[in-house]
């Protein structure tokens, strides 16, 4: 009886020693998720003030370089009869574009401290590091590159980076682990095509153990449903910042599903090799 009533208290302890670490151990995560998530919030408004004083600062950059485009037209104007005023416009302009200048070196300085505190920007030869971690995250990643690869501008390879690691993502996020992913580079002359393509539905199918061949004749996809995929809108914010990065490069987005596959973003780049975010021509011939 001694013994039963020992081996009940060794028991009683053991179990109430585990309850204990396990509070112990939701203690410090729920600690570690709070302190995480205040660090977070304090740079998310470090950001957002730095982005208010650079919006402030914007503002009136813009109203002094209205002030001197009036200027410069008047002291056009009255040049002609009264060379006097046009030495007063003269002066004005060279004072508002003197304060201008610095208005500009301040929200310069501003973005570089924001910019001092994140990590740099990726570049395009960094995407074998990016199919590493999409592959230990959980996808099969085939990459392709047909061309002749040729020196992109840094804003250019960020552009490309970014749609692609969002691309890379939306994958994961939708299709799970074990979602075949086929990336495709296609270089020309001028320009550049990135297309990412996934079987998201069917490794869905495979992780519920079914195949996906017979699951696909089971649902009976026909060619009416390849052309409501193909005109398609798709929405979403992962979609709409892919299509915005795009066309800060000449880029022509799409995005579209494939019935009973998966999903496919492609996005052309007519003219990346010149591309400089306003135009695509070679200034050079």
């Amino acid at each position: 009886m001694a013994a039963v009533l020992v081996i009940l208290a060794l028991l009683f302890a053991g179990l109430w020693l585990r309850g204990r670490l396990r509070l112990r151990s939701e203690r410090r995560d729920r600690i570690a998720a709070q302190r995480e998530m205040l660090e977070l919030r304090l740079a998310l408004d470090e950001q957002t003030a730095r982005l208010r004083i650079i919006r402030e600062l914007h503002e009136v950059a813009v109203h002094h370089v209205s002030v001197i485009v009036s200027q410069a037209d008047g002291a056009r104007f009255a040049g002609e009869r009264d060379p006097g005023a046009a030495f007063r416009s003269v002066t004005t302009i060279g004072e508002s574009a003197r304060s201008t200048l610095a208005d500009l070196r301040r929200v310069m300085t501003v973005v570089r401290e924001g910019e001092a505190e994140v990590s740099p920007q990726p570049r395009l030869g960094s995407t074998r590091d990016l199919f590493k971690v999409m592959r230990d995250a959980g996808l099969i990643i085939e990459f392709d590159e047909v061309g002749e690869p040729f020196e992109l501008r840094q804003g250019a390879e960020v552009v490309v980076y970014r749609i692609l690691q969002e691309a890379l993502s939306n994958a994961l996020k939708h299709g799970g682990d074990g979602t075949e992913v086929r990336v495709a580079f296609t270089w020309t002359a001028d320009g550049l095509q990135v297309k990412v393509d996934d079987d998201g539905v069917r490794a869905r199918d495979r992780r519920a153990g079914l195949d996906p061949n017979s699951e696909s004749q089971r649902r009976g996809y026909s060619i009416d449903d390849d052309m409501d995929a193909l005109t398609e809108v798709v929405s979403g914010t992962g979609i709409t910042a892919m299509r915005e990065r795009a066309a800060l490069f000449g880029g022509v987005f799409h995005a579209h599903s494939v019935p009973g596959v998966g999903f496919s973003v492609a996005v052309v780049f007519p003219a990346l090799r010149y591309h400089n975010g306003i135009h695509g021509v070679n200034l050079g011939r």
